[in-house]
């Protein structure tokens, strides 16, 4: 029996501090959490007042930098959006959060819905006037055209499968639209173990260029590939705390600084924006 091939040891900076390994699936180009936790236990490791995603506090520098550049973003996402659907039609938020996306969205004349397993973001997203659904097979007679998932495709159990639901919610000539982190990155290289984006087992899988595109079907056509800018910044900033214990650190906004530079010849950035048309 062939031993997988370790790519590197990390641990749970956020909650449990339990190691785990991050194994190269040579198939798809990617790295797997390893263990892979029971999807009924996942619940567990985002048991954490500081899992921002699920709150709209803004107490601390990383609460603050988070929020700050949530709302910068929502306005690049909306531009994208727009660039793809001239005319505003209905959109589909997978892991929707607290719900200011959507909500930002629903303002500019789209028709919203929104799919977010965590009770607490979902409450919070309802005093907005965005109800949320718990669970993506509330929508499986429905199609949209647009769906979109930030930072969400990589906390999905049962990956391929869960691939296969957003495939047919999209309609024929519609978008979806996939941000996740890049372990190809500058600053996913110099921090090894303690990047924080490969933030384990919350992130089960591990994505790259090559794998995003030979995840999905051959219906799926991928026209655009788009950096985020900031992300470089703030996973940066973390995963700097995560190594020295230190709060803020200017070395990490080098860091991030010189992971987008260096990506401007590599286009390996922190996080890259997939965009696919349905053929």
């Amino acid at each position: 029996m062939i031993k997988p091939k370790v790519h590197i040891e990390t641990k749970d900076f956020l909650v449990t501090g339990e190691s785990f390994a991050l194994v190269w699936d040579e198939t798809h180009s990617m790295l797997l959490t390893t263990p892979l936790p029971e999807a009924a236990a996942l619940s567990k490791y985002y048991q954490s007042d500081e899992y921002i995603s699920h709150t709209d506090s803004k107490k601390g520098l990383f609460n603050f930098l988070y929020q700050w550049v949530k709302n910068y973003s929502i306005k690049s996402k909306l531009s994208l959006l727009s660039s793809f659907q001239k005319k505003k039609g209905t959109l589909l938020d997978i892991g929707a959060g607290t719900g200011d996306f959507l909500k930002a969205a629903q303002n500019k004349g789209w028709v919203v819905r929104g799919v977010e397993v965590n009770e607490q973001a979902r409450t919070l997203s309802e005093r907005k006037g965005i109800p949320l659904e718990e669970n993506l097979d509330n929508f499986i007679d429905q199609q949209f055209d647009v769906v979109t998932l930030w930072h969400v495709l990589e906390h999905l159990p049962d990956l391929h499968n869960s691939i296969s639901k957003m495939e047919r919610l999209v309609k024929e000539g519609g978008t979806l639209i996939i941000a996740v982190p890049n372990f190809n990155s500058f600053d996913a290289k110099y921090y090894g173990a303690y990047w924080a984006a490969y933030d384990v087992p919350r992130h089960l899988w591990h994505f790259s260029k090559k794998s995003m595109s030979t995840l999905f079907s051959k219906q799926m056509h991928l026209v655009k590939i788009k950096p985020m800018m900031f992300d470089s910044f703030y996973v940066s900033l973390l995963s700097e705390k995560y190594k020295t214990g230190k709060s803020f650190s200017l070395r990490a906004f080098w860091i991030g600084l010189l992971s987008n530079l260096k990506a401007r010849s590599t286009k390996e950035y922190s996080s890259l924006i997939y965009c696919y048309k349905k053929q």
